[in-house]
């Protein structure tokens, strides 16, 4: 059975990107609240925590009422700019990552490769279209009496 399926990091990283999203502007946030908020464990946080200020979206501040903040407004950041940062690109098999023909000797003549190749524009597409500032207006639409998930 195929399956497209996020791995925690995506799923935990998108969390927390949701969380900072949710409070832009307020100042930073540790990451002791950010995992306490989300449901995460502060260990696994820190390290995609990592990867995505190494990547640019996130920024972090030293000292007591330090923390990280997002680097960009969240309307300037996409859902597939972060899943992508944590997961890699998003493609239901090999021969469709950026057109890389060469991982198989079918591919000039593979009758499901289109169907890959449009299965994975279409996630890109629909993920490339959804910013964090859509995440949080979507979530306070559905729960307008909560500022975020604890």
């Amino acid at each position: 059975m195929f399956k497209v399926r996020l791995s925690t990091k995506g799923q935990y990283g998108l969390r927390a990107m949701f969380e900072l999203a949710v409070n832009y502007g307020q100042g930073p946030l540790s990451l002791k609240v950010v995992a306490g908020r989300q449901l995460i464990s502060e260990h696994y946080l820190e390290q995609l925590i990592a990867t995505m200020r190494k990547a640019g979206l996130v920024k972090s501040t030293r000292g007591a009422q330090g923390g990280y903040t997002l680097s960009r407004p969240p309307a300037e950041i996409t859902v597939g700019q972060v899943i992508r940062v944590l997961e890699g690109p998003l493609a239901p098999v090999e021969c469709v990552i950026d057109d890389n023909e060469q991982v198989c000797d079918r591919s000039g003549y593979c009758p499901t490769r289109i169907i890959w190749k449009k299965m994975k524009d279409s996630i890109n597409q629909v993920v490339d279209s959804i910013t964090l500032k859509d995440m949080v207006d979507d979530f306070m639409k559905m729960h307008p009496d909560r500022i975020s998930i604890s």
